[in-house]
């Protein structure tokens, strides 16, 4: 047996020296825990921000819950009164606000689950899928885009009154079911985030495009497609634009029916507060059930990608 000797030491004596012990970051002392610890600076800017984040809805609840005198004063009040429920009541009697939150519920729900879907099969046809003219039909895609929602309202509503969708839902959820930027979002997200590797190895294993769509890229895309989501839904909710032309107040959504109320020589901006703070309440527990789910699904993203 030979024995192979190093340079400047003797090969009868050399003996092997143990590595020296690796500190952990973690450990008592390390600077790995003080890394991940906010410090009083950083809970001071968060409590800021929630505070500036959330008076805005407070002001709401104030201000709709007194007369237009009293928000008139100076200085205005800051605490809630009992007459909130009040303006409620009267809010209730000038509008239909419990039949447009049904019915903006309806639009909004129908009209994000469409866009998901809809734009996260023409997303990965446009990043993972081989047909002629892809570049040119994402080209017209994104041109749209570009163009004024103002110039189609005319055309449209030319359309619907030939069907006799006047003052229906389907002339509101029909018409903004495919988003220009839900399509284009995707097709970006999938890129990066699906490795053309997993697909082939679904044709490999003898899936379909279809099987492939629902057991591969659904799972991967699922934390973009709740941010689309979360985005559509507001969207959605919000819109007046449309809606107050293609219904009417028989039939309104949240927002058209927030337009009618205190009417007025002098507008009664406490019953409009009041409305307004009952429309919110359906976003609001949404987010609140939904809220782990979306911001869950929104790091997993960020850690993913």
């Amino acid at each position: 047996m030979t024995t192979i000797a190093l340079p400047g030491t003797d090969s009868t004596t050399a003996t092997p020296q143990a590595a020296p012990p690796v500190r952990r970051s973690g450990a008592k002392g390390g600077t790995g825990g003080r890394a991940g610890r906010a410090g009083p600076v950083t809970y001071t800017l968060l409590t800021l921000s929630a505070l500036v984040s959330i008076f805005p809805l407070y002001w709401t609840m104030v201000a709709g819950s007194h007369t237009n005198a009293e928000i008139a004063a100076t200085p205005p009040p800051f605490l809630p009164d009992a007459s909130l429920f009040e303006n409620i009541g009267a809010a209730l009697e000038q509008a239909p606000i419990g039949l447009a939150i049904l019915n903006s519920v309806v639009v909004a729900g129908s009209i994000t689950v469409g866009t998901v879907l809809f734009c996260t099969l023409a997303g990965f046809a446009f990043a993972k899928l081989r047909f002629r003219g892809k570049g040119l039909l994402l080209s017209l895609v994104i041109g749209t885009m570009m163009v004024p929602t103002q110039l189609a309202v005319i055309p449209l509503f030319m359309m619907i009154a030939e069907l006799q969708w006047v003052n229906q839902l389907q002339a509101v959820v029909l018409p903004t079911l495919v988003s220009a930027f839900g399509v284009f979002f995707m097709r970006q997200y999938l890129i990066s985030a699906l490795p053309d590797e997993l697909l082939e190895a679904g044709r490999v294993d003898g899936a379909s495009t279809a099987r492939i769509f629902w057991s591969i890229v659904v799972p991967v895309a699922r934390p973009a497609m709740a941010v689309l989501a979360m985005l559509t839904f507001l969207t959605a909710w919000n819109d007046f634009f449309w809606p107050i032309i293609a219904l009417t107040n028989s039939n309104p959504t949240v927002q058209v029916a927030l337009a009618g109320l205190g009417s007025g020589y002098v507008p009664q901006r406490a019953v409009i507060m009041a409305g307004t703070l009952l429309g919110t309440l359906p976003v609001l527990i949404v987010f609140a059930v939904l809220g782990k789910q979306i911001v869950g699904g929104i790091m997993q993203g960020a850690v993913k990608g």
